[in-house]
């Protein structure tokens, strides 16, 4: 198991339970609806015992709308060896969140005549032609079919390795990639349906690079951090003024704890999975996402940038258009119910859009090393949640604790069904 330092005894894993924290207090101009407080009293308790139940090491949960927070919750540590419990400054890693800042880029780029969405990525990288087609040419393959998932290019970045101690965590280099293209085949015929794609989203990073002459990390800072004001907002390796902030995550496979160290270094995929941030910084993308309330919320919150100039509503929107079904599922914790809601989801440009009976959200998931995240949004109201959790169970067969991603699973299904509601009931 890959990993830096090891957990000294289990006993941390107790001490951690005792960090839960108490409601923060929402912000004056804050206005929750009707039930709010009810409704959030139930989630909290419930996403506290499931995380001590779990034994899973360091976790937050926040709501807000329209970028106003209404609750947050912190519970264990983010580091055990430092004993820094979470707090509202704990950065997380995001991993696939990043995916939909790679796809605002891309708009941007798209609204300002650089590019469109339709055209073939051979034009902008000529080394996808030795790519093995056998439904047609190359050229067929758009910047469209990347966004959405459905170009037909294998999940996985990397077909084989990164299960050694002493393998990268990902492939370091574009040539390594480039190295891979008369191995790489496409695997259904582009635009017919999904299939999530890491290796498609790091081509779009390449796109973006070769038309700003930007390191993709520093055109996302420059283009979108600044102006939202996501100032604390970083790609792989942490700032040493902030890694007193940073998180560290908890493989744990039979029982044992093990530390995969403050940083990694995401390679080539960091237009993929590279992103770091504190909640607060990850608040203001949401109230982005959300859109505008009145007056100085139609600007990033101290920065004066009106969010238009960031993305357009219009842009925003049509990412949020349904272009593939994913499918439909029944969410944990509500299999044994008497005729369970289904959860549909679909796949738009870089964001999902899920259906759970008359609500409909757009947000993403996040899986890297261990952390395990989301994030939703209702754009029409403009209410939000967003968790972060830094521990995952590690097992070769058969049940394993922690099972973060089904803590995951229900904590979504349960504010999808209590909470976001209250929001559309109440406008």
């Amino acid at each position: 198991m890959p990993g830096e330092n090891t957990h000294p005894g289990p006993s941390l894993l107790v001490i951690s339970a005792l960090f839960a924290t108490m409601l923060a207090p929402s912000p004056a101009s804050a206005q929750p609806p009707q039930g709010f407080t009810e409704a959030w009293r139930e989630i909290r308790n419930a996403f506290h015992h499931r995380v001590g139940e779990e034994g899973i090491v360091g976790s937050s949960l926040w709501f807000a709308h329209k970028g106003r927070v209404l609750a947050s919750e912190f519970n264990g540590m983010a580091d055990t060896e430092q004993g820094r419990p979470v707090d509202k400054n704990t950065i997380y890693h995001w991993a696939s969140i990043t995916k939909t800042f790679t796809g605002i880029a891309v708009m941007q780029l798209r609204d300002r005549g650089l590019l469109t969405l339709d055209d073939p990525l051979v034009h902008y990288l000529p080394e996808l032609r030795k790519v093995h087609n056998p439904y047609g040419p190359m050229e067929s393959i758009t910047i469209r079919h990347l966004l959405s998932h459905s170009a037909g290019f294998r999940g996985p970045t990397w077909p084989w390795g990164g299960d050694e101690p002493w393998h990268p965590h990902e492939p370091t280099t574009w040539a390594q990639l480039v190295g891979m293209m008369p191995y790489t085949e496409i695997l259904f015929e582009p635009g017919s349906r999904y299939s999530y794609s890491n290796p498609g989203i790091i081509f779009l990073g390449e796109i973006i690079e070769e038309l700003t002459g930007d390191d993709i990390e520093v055109y996302v800072d420059k283009n979108i951090f600044k102006p939202l004001g996501m100032y604390r907002s970083y790609y792989d390796r942490t700032p040493f003024h902030l890694l007193k902030h940073r998180s560290n995550n908890y493989y744990v496979t039979e029982g044992e704890l093990v530390a995969n160290g403050l940083d990694f270094d995401t390679g080539i995929t960091t237009a993929n999975g590279g992103l770091n941030a504190p909640i607060p910084d990850m608040v203001r993308y949401l109230g982005f996402l959300a859109g505008p309330g009145e007056g100085a919320e139609a600007a990033a919150p101290g920065t004066g940038v009106p969010y238009e100039e960031v993305l357009s509503r219009a842009s925003l929107e049509e990412m949020w258009e349904p272009l593939q079904e994913v499918g439909e599922s029944v969410p944990p914790g509500r299999e044994g119910a008497e005729e369970p809601t289904v959860l549909r989801e679909a796949m738009g440009l870089t964001f999902f859009i899920l259906e759970y009976g008359d609500l409909r959200v757009i947000g993403h998931t996040g899986g890297q090393k261990a952390f395990v995240s989301f994030f939703y949004v209702d754009p029409l109201t403009g209410a939000a949640a967003i968790a972060a959790f830094n521990t995952l169970g590690m097992a070769e067969e058969g049940e394993t604790k922690p099972n973060t991603r089904r803590v995951l699973g229900e904590l979504r299904e349960r504010l999808f069904r209590e909470v976001f509601p209250l929001f559309r009931e109440n406008r």
